[in-house]
């Protein structure tokens, strides 16, 4: 009897008080999800409320329907969430907070959550590391749902690591948000380019043996099996004095064609004097677009010391040349944003799938912004004659605010952002109206909404996936430790 009274009281929904006191202020809660629009198919808003209590509840209204939650760390039941969202879309969610101290209760003033009709991406992929300068292969590529949250991971790289020789995962990308259609490099030890693509799965080196430089960064075609990728020697130093510890640099870096099908790579006439990086294609795969600096070293030869004391002139404008698929060859350039003439240096572009945004990455120079503490996310409109550019303040913070990705339907995007404590990078989406206006963006959810302040990694390159990745940790390490075919 006293069990079935238990689990009778157990399936009961907690009540908010009766009586209580009103407060007057929103409250605080970690991550804030306060006033933010969501997906109609995001995971539970997992929540804990910051100021001391004994007890708390919270209550989330909608269309007549109510759902409440006990205890200082909100955690939704996933079916009645995802029953209170589909029931809630294009409305507003109406947040109540509770809290008991000492036995008195009281009401902060209520949130909204606006649920909007756009679907996310059902994926993420990311890769997790720690924040070290030297010790870096304790690393993997992962996969989180974003309508759960189960993840799993994708690569493992000390399955590929050894006490005589170091390796490391990264530059992970997809064809259209397809993962089907995968590439990732490793460096170091069995170093290459992995290519998954509808099956078929292969290791190569383009850049590599007659090119003087590996391909880094890619940029998939949008309907060719055809990759863009820049070449670049990446540098480091280290800042005693200045606020921003590290300085990523390239000595020098160029762009190339890859061609899946004959392993062979298609020229690309390099400009004299320019750094050339971060490919990226339009969606109707007519333009490619990248950014360079013009850097002229004072010895006619690539100098290491040089280029390292003159970082701060590096200004890296957005170009963007025509490709012609039946010949496979790019015409001239064109400038799209002089970024130099601001003071500034642009990077990471990335073009909406309706070819109307392009959203890049500012400071006030370089190219690896995520240690740039004055990054900002920035949007040009590729349909005003001048490209009109302006910063997306709706998502900026005072912190590095850098690396991102378009949804499939472009109405969200997802970003690297250390706004919390300015050393770990933790991925947040905006939702992205037709008309470039972006709304407050939100926070990865946690089962546990204590998981970022605890975990000692950062998310790095997140990109948005429409389904699950088929490959394993071991599938891939194989194929890296089988050699280049």
């Amino acid at each position: 009897m006293l069990t079935v009274l238990f689990i009778f009281a157990s399936c009961t929904h907690p009540k908010v008080p009766e009586s209580y006191g009103e407060v007057g202020v929103k409250p605080k809660i970690y991550p804030d999800y306060t006033d933010v629009t969501i997906p109609v198919n995001i995971a539970p808003l997992c929540f804990e409320l910051i100021t001391p209590a004994d007890a708390a509840v919270t209550r989330f209204t909608a269309g007549g329907r109510e759902l409440t939650v006990e205890g200082r760390k909100c955690r939704p039941d996933a079916d009645e969430w995802r029953s209170l969202l589909s029931h809630s879309v294009g409305t507003d969610i109406a947040v109540e907070v509770f809290a008991a101290k000492d036995g008195r209760w009281v009401r902060f003033s209520p949130f909204t959550l606006h649920v909007s009709p756009d679907s996310i991406d059902s994926y993420l992929c990311y890769r997790l590391i720690s924040p070290s300068y030297v010790s870096y292969e304790e690393l993997t590529i992962n996969q989180r749902c974003l309508e759960n949250f189960d993840e799993r991971v994708v690569a493992d790289n000390m399955l590929c690591s050894s006490e005589s020789g170091g390796q490391c995962v990264n530059c992970h990308s997809f064809q259209r948000n397809n993962p089907a259609r995968m590439q990732l490099h490793a460096r170091q030890s069995f170093g290459g380019t992995v290519i998954a693509y509808d099956g078929e799965l292969k290791k190569v080196n383009p850049g590599g043996a007659g090119n003087k430089l590996p391909a880094v960064y890619p940029a998939w075609h949008p309907t060719e099996r055809l990759i863009a990728y820049s070449t670049n020697s990446t540098m480091q130093a280290f800042h005693t004095a200045d606020i921003d510890k590290i300085e990523v640099y390239d000595s020098q870096s160029s762009l190339l064609l890859y061609d899946i099908d004959t392993d062979k790579l298609l020229t690309v006439d390099s400009q004299q004097d320019e750094l050339e990086t971060y490919p990226a294609w339009s969606p109707d795969g007519r333009w490619l677009y990248y950014c360079s600096a013009h850097f002229e070293y004072a010895g006619g030869s690539v100098d290491a010391e040089e280029i390292t004391l003159r970082t701060r002139e590096l200004k890296y404008n957005i170009w963007r040349r025509p490709f012609n698929s039946d010949t496979r060859s790019l015409g001239p350039r064109q400038l799209v944003f002089a970024a130099d003439s601001l003071g500034v240096s642009a990077a990471h572009p990335r073009i909406s799938p309706d070819g109307r945004w392009l959203l890049f990455s500012q400071s006030e120079y370089g190219t690896f912004h995520i240690w740039h503490r004055d990054a900002d996310l920035w949007l040009i409109d590729l349909k005003d004659k001048d490209f009109a550019a302006r910063p997306l303040s709706e998502c900026n913070s005072p912190a590095a605010d850098s690396y991102h990705c378009w949804s499939s339907t472009g109405r969200w995007i997802v970003f690297s952002s250390r706004r919390h404590d300015g050393v770990f990078t933790r991925p947040f989406f905006a939702h992205i109206d037709e008309s470039g206006k972006g709304e407050k963006p939100f926070e990865l959810p946690s089962a546990d909404p204590d998981l970022h302040r605890q975990l000692l990694k950062s998310y790095n390159v997140p990109e948005f996936t429409c389904g699950s990745i088929s490959l394993t940790p071991q599938q891939i390490a194989g194929v890296l430790k089988s050699g280049a075919e």
